[in-house]
């Protein structure tokens, strides 16, 4: 009956001792500004929870357990959770971060004018987007259809001098099927079931059946309404292109 009593006393003891329990509190600012989405951390449970809009946190511990107060722009805040912290809420204030300075670099002297002299300092967050974007876009390549001259603009001819005679061609056809592939590229042609290994073939196929191309290749020039005006052809040579290929 003695160790009875003795294993309930200590039973009773070990619960208690062990037992969690919920602990509240609200979290301010030195400005005594209730603050929301704080992260509030049991270090030995590794628990987490965030305070509400009113600055108000419940979370499981027990006396003796360290609570971390974590939020962005303050700085964080240990605190161990005594028996008080246990039948009464708890709170918390934390302080703002100091901020940094950004520094200034002043190329030339001052001259006592304030619109002068601020645009002698950094420059505008826009003036820099504005370089930042014009960088990106100067080490981009340029579309080829951009840099080749347009329907009778004067090309400087290659070699020596002016030829004498018939003008040749700016292109010939293997040059225009280059482009072709280049502009519309392999996905196109392979999205219409032509193999990679037949596609100039296939284009060959297209010029033959009739497409008009007289003016890209004496200019060397290919605009929109040609590509366009291509795509439309291969919609109607691509069934007969298929049929030798099907009968096989």
């Amino acid at each position: 009956m003695k160790f009875k009593l003795l294993f309930f006393l200590f039973t009773v003891f070990f619960i208690h001792t062990k037992a969690q329990d919920y602990i509240f509190g609200k979290i301010i600012s030195e400005e005594n500004i209730e603050m929301p989405d704080v992260t509030v951390i049991n270090i030995r449970t590794d628990e987490r929870v965030s305070t509400n809009h009113d600055g108000h946190f419940m979370i499981f511990g027990r006396q003796g357990d360290e609570l971390r107060f974590v939020k962005s722009g303050y700085e964080r805040f240990n605190k161990k959770v005594s028996a008080e912290n246990i039948s009464s809420p708890m709170n918390i204030t934390l302080i703002r971060t100091a901020a940094l300075i950004a520094e200034v670099e002043i190329k030339k002297g001052l001259t006592g004018d304030i619109k002068i002299d601020s645009k002698s300092l950094n420059p505008p967050k826009k003036v820099e987007k504005l370089k930042s974007d014009l960088a990106v876009y100067m080490s981009q390549k340029s579309d080829p259809r951009l840099l080749a001259p347009r329907a009778g603009e004067f090309v400087q001819p290659k070699g020596q001098g002016f030829s004498i005679g018939k003008v040749k061609n700016k292109w010939d056809d293997i040059d225009f099927m280059d482009y072709l592939t280049k502009a519309l590229g392999e996905q196109y042609f392979t999205d219409l079931k032509i193999d990679k290994a037949l596609i100039q073939n296939f284009i060959y196929y297209v010029f033959a059946g009739g497409f008009e191309r007289k003016n890209i290749l004496k200019y060397g020039y290919c605009s929109d309404a040609d590509l366009y005006r291509f795509q439309r052809f291969v919609l109607t040579r691509i069934s007969s292109y298929r049929a030798p290929q099907t009968k096989k």
